[in-house]
């Protein structure tokens, strides 16, 4: 499984579900009792499935939580009928360090539990949720239909995923270069890249795989957007970009598609770019626009 670090989730996943949840329409949160999210890392999804489903957690976060009954109550603020419990698992423990971290803010809606383990091996028992789910998970996994498998074991209704297509991401800049050189190094990323990143709605192939029914999917475009004023992540994303930082987190597939010269050639013209994005910031005259499509695909376990 390939990872990531805390540092590149945020800047990845920053502002997703801000700007709309209807694709989430067919999980059906407010409904359900048991939510897992699998390979949440620092827990953007998880907090998002908490606030739709209204979740106040439970104590504990050695997995019990998933086990819970949710029916009982007090004053203390406990779960009550309308509560949901949700789980978040990942097998790296410095992102759920940061997860963790997340929930001891005030302005955390409410506790959420998180566990490690494996995407593939849950620590989890046969139906012991109503609803598992992930996030940017699958196109991470060299075999993400086991994955499905082990999401459809342990849920007893529904199954979802959410996964971009990154074959299908378009950038709209001021800066020229920016856009071509995006496109240049998208697809050769997508060619040396050992997973399948572009997988977005083929994941209903393996959901047909793990027999699932009533399979659905619904499209979500994620827009990052970049303008004045800059926000400190902006400017640290400049920077990144001016020195080649950015494209050398991307630098072994980058070579595995092209060459060592190619990719020398392009880390060049890229940081020439970088250097006309932190002039245009200077001139408060840089704007940036990512798309990034995420198909969400539904099943029910039959």
């Amino acid at each position: 499984m390939r990872r990531f670090s805390a540092e590149y989730l945020e800047h990845t996943r920053r502002g997703m579900w801000n700007d709309g949840r209807d694709a989430l329409v067919d999980l059906d949160l407010s409904s359900r009792e048991r939510v897992l999210d699998v390979g949440c890392g620092t827990g953007e999804l998880t907090r998002v499935l908490a606030a739709e489903a209204d979740a106040t957690g439970a104590d504990g976060a050695d997995g019990t939580a998933v086990d819970a009954e949710a029916d009982g109550a007090d004053a203390d603020g406990a779960r009550t009928e309308t509560d949901a419990t949700v789980t978040g698992v990942d097998a790296d423990p410095e992102l759920l360090s940061v997860a963790r971290e997340e929930e001891l803010k005030p302005e955390a809606s409410g506790r959420i539990d998180y566990v490690a383990g494996d995407a593939t091996r849950l620590p989890v028992g046969d139906d012991a949720v109503d609803l598992s789910v992930c996030q940017a998970l699958l196109i991470n996994l060299p075999d993400p239909a086991a994955a499905v498998r082990e999401l459809a074991r342990v849920s007893s209704d529904l199954v979802a995923a959410v996964e971009p297509d990154n074959a299908d991401v378009r950038v709209a800049s001021t800066v020229d270069a920016e856009e071509r050189l995006e496109r240049e190094a998208r697809e050769a990323y997508v060619d040396g890249v050992e997973t399948d990143v572009a997988l977005g709605d083929r994941v209903r192939e393996a959901f047909d795989a793990a027999g699932l029914v009533d399979v659905r999917t619904r499209r979500y475009v994620h827009e990052k957007r970049t303008e004045p004023p800059y926000a400190e992540a902006a400017l640290r994303s400049a920077a990144r970009k001016a020195s080649g930082a950015g494209l050398a987190d991307h630098r072994k597939e980058l070579i595995a598609a092209t060459s060592e010269a190619a990719y020398d050639d392009l880390r060049g013209r890229w940081r020439e770019m970088g250097r006309e994005v932190v002039d245009a910031i200077g001139a408060e005259a840089y704007e940036r626009v990512e798309y990034v499509p995420f198909d969400v695909t539904v099943g029910r376990v039959e």
